[in-house]
């Protein structure tokens, strides 16, 4: 290992009681997942470096990675391409290890512009970014996790691999209380400030305090609760956990931890030597642009560094802050950032999914990241050091990681090379068979795709259809609709939460085709689709590559009647490669369900999801309160903890004593601002959150009706 991780004896002194990993599940592995559970084992304890699992669409390749942790009881951290696969991977995990710590580690920002200039225009673009407050929750819970126990998963996209300030730092802030210490209140209370904790006796938010008299209650930035410290003169007498809403005490822990609001914590004495480090380098630094000539350049990074260093003098924080961390850190020039990997121990175990994308997007990330930091420094914008704010290079990423498996349906070139042969999962629990595949000419092949639209339609089936470009998709969805078709096109500029809901009423039968390009690959579930039609597929690029046909080949695996037609009037090569992996896969899976007798059944997936959800609670809301419930709670101020977005499922079963002396009305008005957060949730395609906000409105509804009978109404 490259890295410099925290002191094994340290972090063990922090770790409570941890209960080993445990599946739980109805299920138990079946078909060809026995023997891929026991493979990948026996190659992980052997010690095999690189570990590869071939997992065809719909044979449960997380659960298998589920089982695969219970058996090795190792921290494990899963790398996911995007934010959607992330969240879909860690409520899969939650599922299957309810009693563990599965933790969501993705980027906080729901908008990020960065900061950047453009020479040809003189065009200098401020950083402008939006954080999402539950997100940077999750990050800073998986970090506490990481520290305090080891039956942890962590679910996280390639935004691991970015800078996050020092561990040790972090862990050397933190501040341990006990029932029965003696520490001073107001010593503590400094304590919190360096920690970045504001204090504020008024709105009790995360990453706050509040004192009254000798009692201190904190919010902890990774906590759903908070936290009620009870001093008698300079003794802890009583520590508790409590809701941050009602004041309700939910347990009495006999010691805490509390860590720093922000990964980027530094001391007074590790700030006051990094700025001396930031002023030497700006003088250094202006020396040389003088000499060069470049004055205008000079007087900007003057003028901004002057700046930020009495901000991080007065405050210990600035605008922009992580382009000092190498000074922060103590790091030399050019060495890699500390990052989420510094935070997990030795021995843990890397699960890379959907290697053929992640891989890519690891090695790729410090050259896009560096191009635009280079023009900065260049131009008078930043510091040179502020180059060393980055994500890791691909070698020092490799320094970082021990044991890896890679899941892929379709494993890249660098993973097969690493792999001391591969693991295949290619059953499916159902029986459900790989697609037949069929080649047709190009010539006539819309009025050939018509038709079969039409045989499917009869049968109730949907259709997808892959075409190259988005005016192919445009101009093919508008010459089906004239033709009565029930058809919508789906390609990048379609909006998100549009995609979800297309996605929906394709299953539902609201219609019939779904004409895309590139969107029709990884992570889409539809078991209603029998044909899959690919246009042009002899036309060699990266939509028609080996891999994307095979991607594209499984949106079809998951109905009994599946086929895709290829329209091409050569076999190219990638599209050999496609047909000869899904004929090789067929053949094992036919012969799998001829000796073992199993007929294959259709996946029956439940279609409703939280838009269907979010409309009926919303038409029971405009009910219930009526319609000048939003305009209401736009006019007043929001109910103190709301926007600390309180998950229902801490909050079940204590309503009662929550609202207890909390009129109607206020309660009418907390409705509708839960309500709000519900839709800039599903907005945000945080769907998690916004069911659990749906069922805490649900809740809240029954005890307006409640008062509303009680009042006569």
């Amino acid at each position: 290992m490259g890295a410099v991780r925290i002191d094994a004896e340290r972090q063990a002194k922090l770790r409570r009681t941890t209960r080993p990993f445990e599946v739980v599940s109805d299920f138990s592995p079946s078909g060809d997942q026995p023997a891929a559970i026991a493979d990948l084992t026996r190659r992980v304890q052997a010690g095999e470096k690189n570990v590869v699992l071939l997992g065809a669409t719909g044979t449960g390749k997380s659960a298998t990675t589920a089982w695969l942790v219970e058996q090795v009881q190792r921290p494990t951290l899963v790398m996911a391409p995007n934010k959607t696969l992330a969240a879909q991977l860690a409520n899969e995990f939650r599922e299957l290890l309810p009693h563990n710590a599965v933790e969501y580690f993705v980027s906080y920002y729901d908008y990020y512009q960065p900061e950047a200039y453009v020479p040809q225009s003189d065009t200098y673009i401020e950083k402008d970014s939006s954080v999402n407050e539950e997100v940077e929750r999750l990050r800073h819970s998986a970090t506490n996790s990481l520290l305090t126990r080891r039956d942890v998963i962590v679910v996280a996209t390639v935004s691991c691999i970015y800078g996050l300030g020092t561990p040790e730092e972090y862990l050397e802030r933190m501040v341990a209380l006990s029932v029965g210490d003696e520490i001073e209140r107001d010593v503590l209370l400094r304590q919190l400030v360096t920690m970045q904790y504001a204090r504020n006796d008024v709105a009790f938010t995360r990453g706050t305090f509040r004192v009254r008299g000798d009692t201190l209650e904190i919010f902890p930035m990774y906590e759903l609760n908070a936290l009620r410290i009870e001093f008698f003169g300079d003794e802890v007498e009583r520590v508790m956990m409590l809701h941050p809403l009602t004041g309700e005490v939910i347990d009495e822990p006999q010691s805490v931890h509390v860590f720093p609001a922000t990964h980027y914590v530094a001391g007074p004495e590790r700030m006051e030597r990094a700025i001396v480090g930031i002023e030497a380098e700006c003088v250094e630094r202006l020396a040389q642009l003088e000499r060069q000539g470049k004055l205008l350049e000079a007087q900007r990074l003057r003028m901004r560094t002057q700046y930020d260093v009495e901000m991080m003098r007065q405050v210990g924080f600035c605008s922009g802050i992580e382009n000092y961390s190498r000074h922060i850190d103590g790091r030399e020039a050019g060495s890699p950032p500390h990052c989420l990997l510094d935070f997990f121990p030795e021995d843990f175990l890397l699960v890379i999914d959907e290697s053929h994308v992640t891989v890519p997007q690891i090695g790729g990330m410090y050259e896009g990241d560096m191009s635009r930091k280079r023009t900065l420094v260049d131009h008078g914008f930043r510091l040179p050091s502020a180059c060393d704010n980055r994500p890791l290079q691909w070698e020092e990423f490799l320094d970082r990681i021990g044991q890896t498996v890679f899941l892929s349906a379709t494993p890249g070139p660098y993973e097969l090379s690493r792999g001391y042969g591969i693991v295949e999962q290619i059953i499916r629990p159902t029986g459900l068979i790989d697609p037949e595949i069929v080649v047709k000419p190009t010539k006539g092949q819309i009025d050939d795709l018509l038709h079969e639209i039409r045989a499917r339609a009869e049968r109730n089936e949907r259709v997808l259809v892959t075409t190259l470009t988005k005016k192919m998709s445009e101009d093919l969805t508008d010459y089906l609709l004239e033709l009565g078709v029930r058809v919508r096109y789906l390609h990048s500029e379609v909006d998100t939460l549009r995609r979800v809901e297309l996605l929906r009423e394709l299953r539902v039968g609201v219609f019939d085709v779904l004409v895309g390009i590139n969107l029709l690959r990884e992570g889409l579930d539809l078991p209603e689709v029998s044909l899959v039609s690919i246009l042009d597929a002899d036309k060699e690029g990266f939509l028609r590559s080996g891999t994307s046909l095979i991607q594209t080949i499984g949106r079809a695996a998951r109905n009994v009647s599946g086929q895709v037609h290829m329209y091409a009037d050569t076999i190219t090569p990638s599209m050999a490669k496609a047909i000869d992996e899904t004929n090789r896969r067929r053949a094992k899976q036919v012969a799998y369900n001829t000796e073992h007798g199993i007929d294959p059944t259709p996946l029956r997936k439940k279609i409703g999801d939280i838009l269907d959800s979010i409309a009926r609670e919303d038409a029971d809301t405009a009910e219930l309160i009526g319609g000048g419930g939003r305009q209401r709670s736009r006019g007043k101020a929001p109910v103190p903890g709301l926007s600390s977005r309180v998950p229902a499922a801490d909050r079940a079963g204590r309503h009662a004593a929550e609202l207890a002396g909390l009129p109607a009305m206020d309660l009418a008005d907390l409705i509708q601002q839960l309500t709000d957060q519900m839709h800039a949730a599903a907005a945000e395609l945080a769907f998690e959150l916004a069911a659990r906000l749906r069922d805490e409105i649900s809740e809240l509804k029954r005890e307006l009706r409640g008062m509303h009978e009680a009042a006569g109404r």
